[in-house]
C-alpha cells in the first residue's frame, strides 16, 4: 500500500494540472492550495500533486 503524502500549512506544492502552489488549508482528507489563479480543495490521495 502506497504511503500518503502528507501537507502541512504553507508547504509549496506541484500539481500536474494545476501547476504551483501554496496549501492553505489542511483537513483529515484533504488540502485546499492557492494556485494564483484559483484556489482549490484537493482529497487524498495526491496523486497527481508533489511537495517541492
Amino acid at each position: 500500500m502506497p504511503i500518503i503524502e502528507q501537507y502541512a500549512l504553507n508547504d509549496l506544492v506541484s500539481h500536474d494540472s494545476y501547476g504551483m502552489g501554496r496549501v492553505i488549508n489542511v483537513e483529515p482528507a484533504a488540502v485546499t492550495v492557492d494556485f494564483r489563479s484559483q484556489t482549490v480543495r484537493i482529497a487524498s490521495p495526491f496523486q497527481k500533486m508533489a511537495r517541492l
